[in-house]
């Protein structure tokens, strides 16, 4: 008798983020002093503006039945007002399909646009989830690590290196989780032209396209090379910008003839978002920006003071990030150390070694196709952060 889990899912592994914030969490819930630094979200609430939309909407009962299975009309006109507000991309509407999250959209992009065998080139750290939506999808990750040493950023001689005659896709997401890291103008316009010279797909994940600090700014790359639009699907969502990663809204934009597929697949995979989810979206895009403003006035103060903390502990080394919420040090100066009577050899181990001594959760490398380093967000508030850095440098010093 064969397995009781098809190969295909029993392949899957665990989203390692929401594992590690699992497992905080119950500690915490049993009256453990645990400080998690594992979670991607914004430690802010929604704000009431949005929350209002929607406690308008459920009491409205158009929102209480189906709708379009591809979006709302009015969230797809507003999404399109926005990309071209937000980042200078023209678009239609007819272009945008919104999904149950930034995740649907991951998946629907490589559902639509691979084949069996299809390679795409992933560059590496990379967030745990692309991985697993292009293998569910026929599809071959062909990562390629690109380490602090360049600031996290992808070479084009680096992609080059790795494509091969099947290579149909690049996955590209700047700024970077798990890095925080951001490209600039020139190198993504590089890219850009080098996968239209390679007649590539790009699919660009700009969910932190807000998130950025000083004088950095998010570049689309079909903004870039706009020879690349009808080879470029766009993922986002209002999940990161507005502090709504539990109101599940997501979005691709693409060519028509893509999003007409991914929205023929979405029909019969879930049918619409919640109707109240997405005119909570609509607000959401609609309105300003003064949101995001206020939070990353908080995540700056907050990121300077994890790089400063980390990199002030011996055999630890932290690129600035300049994007998102992360901190990526690489630990590989502390791996092979004893440490509270153990010798951790890998950051998986070291990442268990923190949780057990000091109570304080964080997410190793191996997560992110990059052993030899630790991923820490710095979502959360001020005290813990700095109390959690603490014990992490008083365990490793």
């Amino acid at each position: 008798m064969g397995s009781r889990i098809s190969a295909r899912i029993g392949a899957i592994s665990e989203s390692a983020t929401l594992a590690v914030d699992s497992k905080a969490k119950a500690l915490k819930a049993a009256g453990r002093p645990v400080i998690g630094f594992g979670a991607g979200e914004p430690d802010f609430p929604t704000p009431d503006y949005i929350v209002e939309a929607a406690v308008a909407a459920a009491r409205d009962p158009k929102n209480h039945r189906y709708s379009p299975a591809g979006g709302l009309p009015e969230l797809k006109q507003a999404i399109a007002d926005k990309t071209k507000r937000d980042s200078g991309y023209e678009i239609e509407a007819a272009q945008v399909l919104v999904t149950n999250g930034g995740k649907h959209a991951v998946y629907n992009a490589f559902a639509t646009l691979l084949d069996p065998g299809d390679e795409v080139l992933l560059p590496a750290p990379y967030w745990t989830t692309y991985p697993e939506a292009i293998r569910l999808a026929g599809g071959v990750s062909v990562e390629v690590l690109a380490d602090e040493t360049q600031n996290y950023s992808v070479t084009v001689e680096q992609l080059e290196a790795a494509r091969t005659p099947r290579t149909k896709a690049l996955l590209f997401c700047s700024p970077s989780n798990p890095t925080g890291a951001v490209d600039s103008p020139d190198a993504i316009a590089a890219i850009g032209r080098w996968a239209l010279e390679h007649d590539l797909w790009v699919i660009t994940d700009e969910i932190y396209e807000h998130l950025t600090y000083g004088d950095v700014r998010a570049t689309s790359i079909p903004v870039a090379v706009p020879e690349l639009a009808d080879r470029t699907v766009v993922l986002n969502g209002v999940a990161k910008t507005y502090a709504m990663t539990g109101w599940r809204v997501g979005w691709m934009i693409g060519p028509k003839d893509v999003i007409k597929a991914a929205t023929n697949l979405q029909s019969h995979q879930t049918s619409n978002v919640c109707n109240i989810a997405q005119r909570a979206a609509l607000a959401a895009v609609s309105g300003d920006l003064s949101a995001v403003d206020e939070m990353k006035v908080a995540f700056d103060r907050r990121r300077r003071t994890m790089v400063r903390m980390l990199n002030e502990i011996p055999g630890v080394e932290c690129p600035e990030p300049t994007g998102a919420f992360y901190a990526y040090p690489s630990v590989k100066g502390v791996l092979g150390k004893e440490i509270a009577g153990r010798t951790p050899a890998s950051s998986a181990e070291l990442a268990d070694l923190i949780l057990d001594e000091v109570e304080v959760a964080v997410v190793p490398g191996e997560a992110f196709g990059a052993p030899g380093y630790l991923r820490l967000s710095y979502a959360l508030g001020d005290d813990d952060l700095t109390e959690g850095l603490t014990r992490i440098a008083k365990l490793l010093s």
